[in-house]
């Protein structure tokens, strides 16, 4: 059966969500450790351990999380809505807590921020999952699985752009509130996407609780496992980036305050306006060779900003503008590929919350060693935030550009080899057509 295109109302839709989702992320994973290191601080040995902890923690329960999905998904779609909705107030609820912390201290600071670390990430990950497992189960051929994930990322770049750009011109009382808006209008717009398949949903709930039972179950499709191991190479290249970022604009390229939000705006606006344009490419080149282009323009862009330095902040405009473009690969892409394993597989509408629990414990796992790595290793360099020194100033140049310039290029490496290679040799199985 052919399902139905896939049209912009419906992909507003499902895709609202995808916006408060991506509004939170960026001060999340992006903002926070600069905050917290100039605003109280922290120092950053202490603060990548802290990091590192949770964001560990977070990676460790996805899997559990996804388990829990399925379960969800196998009572009814109304339960599914009903956890999201719990999960988006606990969102929002920790994320005021992180940034409006009501106690001050380095020590008191750090088990505060702990606890509302832990809910806000499980919040996150619950809503997450599930909102891609919904869109998993909707199907469709290379281009409309990738329509589907465009929409939702598409919409989620705009929650990021204006995460950029609301702490700045409105303070972060005024941008907590507009996120509790903007989670309840994304859940609402949920409540009313297109559903999975008829005879999705008519499997029954008896074979959709056994196969989700199984935790390991993803694991065991090799096919799975060949995306996974693309997916997490090329994530972590993207992680070290995005929590150094910050401390590259301020120190090395000495930029002032005010480009900041222009930078990280620009950065997503960017990717935001490649959307459509890889999805044109998706449908003459596929979605595998299409990320493996993407790929390739990062390594490129990434190799050009190690050679800026102080008074190249025009030029670092630039490096965003292409970075961005690069990064619509990797936000529309991986998830279209995942979703078409799972279809190839036969687990459509039995094992989502499985598979994408797997999926976003590999994007925390890169997360928490982006952190727990890259800023101890810096702190060890001799790096500290405000610091001139020239030799302190090139490592935090080799962590930003060098570092993932090789990782990016091991991940299209991988991609071809385990991906593309694979998929083209006539006598070989498709990548989605691992054995059960």
């Amino acid at each position: 059966m052919t399902e139905p295109f896939f049209s912009a109302r419906q992909g507003a839709l499902y895709g609202g969500l995808g916006l408060p989702l991506a509004f939170l992320a960026l001060p999340l994973y992006v903002i926070l450790p600069n905050h917290y290191a100039r605003e109280f601080g922290v120092p950053l040995a202490l603060l990548g351990a802290l990091l590192l902890g949770a964001r560990l923690l977070d990676a460790f329960i996805d899997p559990l999380l996804g388990r829990l999905g399925d379960r969800l998904f196998a009572r009814s779609l109304g339960s599914v809505l009903g956890a999201g909705a719990i999960a988006a107030i606990a969102l929002a609820a920790g994320f005021a807590g992180l940034f409006l912390p009501p106690v001050r201290g380095t020590t008191a600071l750090l088990f505060w921020a702990a606890g509302a670390l832990v809910l806000t990430y499980t919040a996150y990950s619950l809503l997450s999952i599930t909102h891609q497992a919904w869109g998993a189960m909707l199907g469709g051929d290379e281009w409309q699985r990738g329509r589907i994930v465009a929409w939702r990322e598409g919409l989620g770049l705009v929650g990021v752009v204006l995460a950029a750009l609301a702490p700045g011109l409105l303070g972060m009382p005024a941008t907590t509130v507009l996120l509790a808006i903007a989670l309840f209008l994304g859940w609402l717009a949920w409540s009313r996407a297109p559903r999975p398949r008829p005879d999705i949903q008519r499997v029954p709930a008896v074979e959709k609780a056994a196969t989700a039972a199984s935790l390991w179950h993803p694991l065991r499709r090799p096919a799975f496992r060949r995306l996974l191991a693309v997916f997490m190479l090329n994530g972590i290249a993207s992680a070290i980036p995005a929590t150094l970022v910050l401390f590259f604009v301020q120190d090395r390229l000495q930029a002032p305050p005010a480009l900041e939000p222009a930078f990280l705006g620009l950065y997503f606006v960017c990717a935001a306006i490649s959307l459509p344009l890889w999805m044109r490419a998706v449908r003459r080149f596929g979605l595998a060779r299409t990320w493996l282009v993407g790929i390739v323009l990062a390594v490129a862009t990434f190799a050009w900003a190690a050679t800026l330095g102080a008074g190249d902040a025009s030029l670092f405009l630039i490096v965003c503008a292409l970075s961005g473009a690069a990064l619509g690969t990797d936000l529309a892409l991986p998830g279209a590929l995942l979703a078409g394993v799972i279809d190839a597989n036969g687990d459509r509408g039995k094992a989502e919350g499985a598979y994408f629990g797997w999926w976003n414990f590999a994007v925390k796992l890169n997360l928490a060693l982006s952190a727990g790595l890259a800023l101890p290793l810096l702190a060890l360099a001799g790096y500290t935030p405000g610091t001139t020194d020239p030799q302190s100033l090139q490592a935090l140049t080799l962590a930003y550009c060098a570092l993932p310039c090789a990782l990016k290029l091991l991940a299209a490496g991988a991609l071809y080899a385990l991906v593309i290679r694979p998929r083209a040799a006539p006598s070989a199985h498709s990548l989605l057509r691992s054995p059960s």
